[in-house]
């Protein structure tokens, strides 16, 4: 049978010219804004092009572009290789679909129907579930199909923060760099959300948690020093903590040597190359740090890689869904349309 796997990114602006208008898309996102269509279109204007001068400056910074699609196209390559090695009964073919930019949920289905699978296989590039990424890129989706009339059978992975071999690629990229090192931190950062969210039953926080908890855990270290933090804060509203800005402060004051985990990014973008690599990087020095190290993004490492072939390939083990949610914490859909998990 063929298969169609579809991951799903985030996007990024691939001239600076675009900067403003990939800033557009994604604060017209009504995962992002939960506005009414009328007063969400003006502010997400108003928004883009206030916040475009900076962003300008940080693409800058990365020759005028985002590498995010070039980095998914190579994990989208590696990922088909692995899947039509691993499982010869079918034929799988991997698509990318970005939520901000080209290429688009809109395009992008013409190319799947073209390929004619007997089943479509959702899989955000998103590790840890939220409604604002996974969720918008999964009804975008939707959308799109029923727009174009499109019916096919189609599974859904909504998130993998436990998996086994996405566990075991976090260890092996921290370890190339801790190996030589004494005196140091891990601090594990994230993308941060409103606090709002959360309160609403959006899963990320947690599942954040259960993934550095199970790399902590794993890695066996007698009194490794971690603590976990979230980074990229926007705007007016409270955020879930501690800071990362603020852990880089108060551990290159102590002395220790930093080493910056991004534990909710699988690509390299503008959030690790130059939040992360670049001004976190200045805000250490200037606080007197001894050591900087950032670990990778996972990328093509080859047991990430492995960690979505078995998604895929096994995605009707039941091991693979449980446990991903709090247990009394409510589903970001009520559990009544969750695209993530058939919810009892």
């Amino acid at each position: 049978m063929k298969k169609a796997v579809i991951l799903f990114n985030l996007g990024g602006p691939d001239k600076l010219e675009n900067v403003e208008p990939f800033l557009f898309n994604l604060f017209y996102d009504p995962a992002i804004l939960n506005l009414p269509k009328f007063l969400r279109y003006p502010l997400a204007k108003l928004i883009s092009n206030r916040r475009a001068p900076t962003a300008k400056k940080i693409y800058e910074e990365l020759g005028g572009a985002s590498p995010i699609l070039k980095l998914t196209i190579d994990q989208s390559n590696s990922l088909e290789n692995k899947l039509n090695n691993e499982d010869q009964n079918n034929e799988y073919k991997c698509f990318i679909v970005m939520r901000c930019w080209h290429p688009r949920a809109e395009n992008v289905i013409h190319e799947v129907k073209n390929f004619n699978p007997g089943e479509v296989i959702l899989l955000p590039l998103y590790p840890q579930y939220s409604a604002a990424t996974s969720g918008s890129s999964i009804k975008e989706w939707h959308d799109v199909c029923k727009k174009n009339d499109y019916t096919v059978k189609t599974s859904t992975i909504c998130c993998y923060p436990t998996e086994t071999n996405f566990i075991d690629a976090h260890i092996y990229e921290i370890h190339k760099k801790i190996k030589d090192l004494t005196n140091y931190k891990l601090i594990f950062s994230a993308h941060g959300l409103p606090e709002k969210n959360i309160k609403n039953g959006d899963p990320y926080q947690w599942q954040v948690e259960q993934s550095v908890n199970e790399i902590v855990n794993k890695m066996n270290i007698e009194n490794l020093d971690w603590i976990l933090s979230y980074q990229s804060r926007v705007g007016p509203l409270k955020w879930i903590g501690p800071s990362t800005e603020d852990v880089i402060i108060e551990t290159s004051k102590d002395g220790k040597k930093i080493v910056l985990v991004p534990i909710a990014f699988v690509s390299e973008h503008s959030e690790t190359l130059v939040e992360l690599d670049i001004e976190y990087k200045e805000l250490a020095d200037k606080n007197g740090c001894v050591e900087y190290v950032r670990v990778p993004a996972l990328g093509i490492n080859a047991n990430f890689i492995s960690s979505l072939s078995n998604l895929v390939i096994n995605k009707e083990d039941n091991r693979l869904t449980e446990n991903l949610f709090p247990p009394k914490t409510q589903c970001p859909n009520n559990f009544k349309k969750c695209p993530c998990l058939n919810h009892e």
